[in-house]
């Protein structure tokens, strides 16, 4: 002690001496080795990393393998299992993983990303005035984020989410409602201001989806802003019909070529940049079932199952055919669509055995699997297209919401099933489909033709969101389209009903005091989300 107070004496006189200002003794504590400033644009392109289910926290595959495929991917019947994997969503069971998955990973990778882009691009932050389009760019793709979230759980810590720094440890939940109208108000205010004169450094660069191309932005914005007002539209008419209006006038996806492609690479690991959904059903990674749903097959093989004339051009893109998939390769039994035949859901080895009157049965010998051209690791990863959005609007114009949408019902429905099935390409050059193949399919299952309108929509959005099962979930939970029927597997937790949620992670339950007075409850799979009328 009596030599710190020596140095400490001395220190002090030599400040004095040298007539040291508040300044120079502030600069003495700044370490010149530290990172003082980040480059945003390198967290940006983790964003949109993250954005495919990939990021900083690790695993890649975490997320799509436990919620997208191993719940929203069953649950709405395009996927099937015997009980291999990870498939609560096949027979409406409990798994803790499934569950957690899109509250940690959302919230821990791109949400917190994104917030320290927001505050240090903002009032106050080192790169204020700076980075003015990445700003926008990164509040449209956190409006994009937590509405995913909320379609999942509901309410969710929102408007004090990740605001660690500023001392709050334990957020508030917002409800729904609320999230939904920030988040719709933040993607008007962000799209409309894009603009190519704020001119951004290095924004080209580090956006590898779109490569700082704003009038895709400002389309991807607008899209969104779509998808979102028509998830309301039953119980917001008012509010849907605003922003419908805006998305059209604002200006959405006109082409495939807009549609949001997250590029993949077999490198530097497996770890970093592959397909989280690839790698989760990779023989030799995940190993998760890649059966198809009979619900998918029977839809895409048409009215007549003993012809190909009615059928869907997708089944045997989405469909690989019957056969064995190992780490060697792919070999098909059959690839003869006739032949196509998906696995029902809800049933284990021993019921598929009974229900085939075949106690040796080998799924791998009966079922449809994905089409492996799909399932490669440097494929790219689909956030949202074109199909989608023409879809949309038909709705839009059938259920009357909104103004300003040029065109009628059929035309958007029509051109939305034609951009639907010609969007797979880019997993695959040979995955293609003529115009007149999709002219004959809309001729045989001509709009309002044998089903009500809203039905065939609702259907086709289904089909579309094949991979991109978590908005399929939402979107059959909002339309009740298709008209699926629910599994009941002995010992299911939802008592034979379609789960309609997630439940909180423990984590968060055991650990945010806001829970119980916030959250939506009760916490069950049967419980609806507020959109969800």
């Amino acid at each position: 002690m009596k030599n710190l107070t020596k140095y400490l004496k001395y220190g002090l006189a030599a400040v004095l001496v040298t007539g040291c200002d508040t300044k120079e003794l502030h600069d003495l504590n700044i370490n010149p080795q530290a990172l003082n400033e980040v480059n945003l644009n390198l967290l940006f392109t983790s964003v949109e990393l993250g954005l495919a289910s990939n990021g900083t926290t690790g695993d890649n595959r975490y997320i799509d393998w436990r919620t997208n495929i191993g719940w929203c991917g069953y649950a709405i019947q395009q996927l099937a299992s015997s009980g291999g994997g990870i498939s609560p969503g096949d027979k409406y069971t409990v798994n803790a993983e499934t569950n957690a998955a899109p509250f940690e990973f959302i919230y821990n990778d791109q949400l917190k990303n994104l917030a320290e882009i927001l505050k240090q691009s903002g009032p106050g932050g080192f790169a204020e005035g700076k980075y003015v389009n990445l700003r926008q760019i990164s509040r449209i793709i956190r409006a994009f984020s937590y509405a995913r979230l909320a379609d999942y759980y509901g309410n969710i810590p929102y408007s004090e989410a990740n605001k660690g720094t500023d001392g709050i440890f334990f957020p508030k939940y917002d409800t729904q409602e609320f999230v939904y109208t920030d988040v719709l108000k933040e993607l008007d205010e962000a799209t409309s201001a894009l603009n190519a004169s704020n001119g951004d450094e290095g924004l080209a660069a580090a956006d590898f989806i779109y490569k700082g191309d704003l009038a895709k932005w400002k389309k991807f914005g607008f899209s969104v802003m779509l998808r979102l007002a028509m998830r309301i539209s039953n119980v917001d008419a008012a509010k849907a019909a605003t922003y419908v209006t805006k998305a059209a006038a604002g200006g959405v996806f006109t082409s495939n070529a807009d549609n949001m492609w997250v590029q993949m690479a077999d490198g530097p690991s497996e770890w970093v940049n592959q397909n989280g959904i690839s790698r989760a059903f990779d023989p030799g990674d995940g190993g998760q079932p890649s059966y198809l749903s009979a619900t998918l097959v029977d839809f895409l093989k048409g009215t007549n199952k003993n012809a190909v004339a009615d059928d869907d051009p997708r089944l045997m893109i989405i469909s690989g055919g019957i056969g064995d998939w190992t780490t060697a390769g792919f070999t098909p039994i059959t690839v003869d669509p006739l032949k196509q035949k998906g696995m029902p859901n809800g049933y284990d080895l021993a019921m598929l055995a009974e229900l085939e009157k075949n106690d040796k049965l080998e799924v791998g010998k009966t079922y449809s699997r994905i089409n492996v051209k799909m399932l490669q690791d440097s494929d790219p990863y689909m956030i949202m297209n074109y199909g989608e959005v023409e879809l949309l609007l038909a709705e839009a114009l059938e259920r009357k919401i909104g103004t300003g949408i040029a065109g009628t019902a059929k035309s958007h429905y029509e051109a939305g099933v034609k951009a639907s099935m010609q969007m797979y390409t880019p997993y695959d050059a040979s995955l293609t489909v003529s115009d007149a193949a999709v002219t004959t399919y809309l001729t045989t299952y001509q709009y309002g033709g044998t089903k009500p309108a809203l039905e065939m929509i609702g259907e086709q959005l289904w089909v579309n969101k094949f991979f991109n099962w978590w908005e399929a979930w939402s979107d059959w939970r909002r339309t009740g389209y298709p008209k699926l029927t629910p599994t009941n597997y002995p010992g299911n937790v939802t008592g034979g009903t379609i789960p309609v949620r997630l439940r909180y992670p423990t984590n968060e339950v055991a650990g945010n005091p806001n829970y119980q007075t916030g959250a939506t409850l009760p916490d069950d799979f049967t419980t609806k989300v507020w959109w969800d009328k």
